[in-house]
């Protein structure tokens, strides 16, 4: 058994259930309409009650949410996390690089 796989778990659960727009998501899959937003000329936006949830796995920091790139965005790091179909790929392989601030005044560089 893995440990602290309980708590993943749930996070699973919640981010699913958001994006079938609060129906239950169990691993059966009939009657359900996961792929909300597939085929869609918009894609479907994060639900805005799982934001306050969401922090970056590399910072630890909070998140903020970009409606027109549909992105969880990193300002510290300079990174974006895209969402699919409602859901954060929160992978930091999957995030894209931003640009990033200079850096603030007073402090030196190497």
């Amino acid at each position: 058994m893995l440990r602290g796989g309980g708590r993943g778990a749930a996070a699973v659960l919640l981010l699913r259930r958001a994006a079938a727009g609060g129906r239950a998501a169990s691993g059966g899959g009939q009657g359900q309409d996961l792929g909300q937003g597939r085929g869609s000329a918009r894609p479907q936006p994060l639900e805005p009650s799982l934001l306050r949830f969401l922090v970056c796995p590399l910072s630890k920091r909070p998140l903020r949410y970009e409606e027109a790139t549909n992105e969880l965005i990193n300002e510290e790091l300079g990174i974006a996390y895209p969402i699919i179909d409602g859901i954060p790929n929160m992978i930091p392989e999957a995030a894209r690089t931003t640009q990033k601030k200079p850096p603030a005044e007073g402090l030196k560089q190497p």
